[in-house]
């Protein structure tokens, strides 16, 4: 046997988070118009994102599908109860939007579990709500995070605000941080 040949099927130290992320299912997922200025910026952090993972975004339709990289980039206008399905085949979900003031943070970031919560908008579902679906309806809920950017104008423009813009890096490193 050659003693110069490496039968360990390791990868090098460096490498082991590449491949500790790889065998974890991760999906990010951003929602919002980005149509109506800083209701997109989700796009603009899954865009900071993909650049980093070097990971597509996907667009869709209300459905979530497989993607050949890690981390798993989505972006929809809005949460579906469609989406339950695929969620629970995940081991961490991040959900990315716009907030308008709610949060005295500009980003927020903030661990959530599932908790199906009524709206009063029959069009409108929480992130808590889809893990809810997901745990009920599947039987399984990955762990979840949700980044909220803070969002200031809202006209019909697909260019970020100038107060919102600056806050996209800072939303990008938040997820970073937590998936490492």
């Amino acid at each position: 046997m050659d003693a110069k040949r490496n039968l360990c099927p390791c990868p090098p130290a460096p490498l082991l988070h590449l491949v500790n992320m790889a065998m974890q299912k991760i999906l990010i997922i951003g929602y919002g118009n980005p149509d109506r200025e800083d209701d997109g910026v989700a796009w603009h952090v899954l865009q900071a994102l993909s650049n980093h993972y070097h990971s597509p975004i996907i667009e869709s339709d209300g459905g979530i599908f497989e993607a050949e990289h890690n981390p798993h980039l989505v972006f929809a206008l809005q949460l579906t109860p469609e989406m339950s399905e695929a969620l629970a085949q995940y081991q961490h979900v991040c959900f990315v939007d716009a907030h308008t003031g709610a949060y005295a943070e500009e980003v927020r970031a903030e661990s959530i579990a599932p908790n199906f919560q009524a709206s009063p908008f029959t069009h409108h579902l929480t992130p808590e709500s889809c893990l809810s679906l997901a745990q009920n309806l599947y039987g399984s809920a990955p762990q979840a995070l949700v980044v909220s950017v803070r969002g200031y104008q809202f006209g019909y423009r697909t260019a970020l605000s100038t107060q919102t813009a600056p806050l996209v890096p800072q939303a990008a490193a938040k997820i970073i941080e937590w998936l490492s």
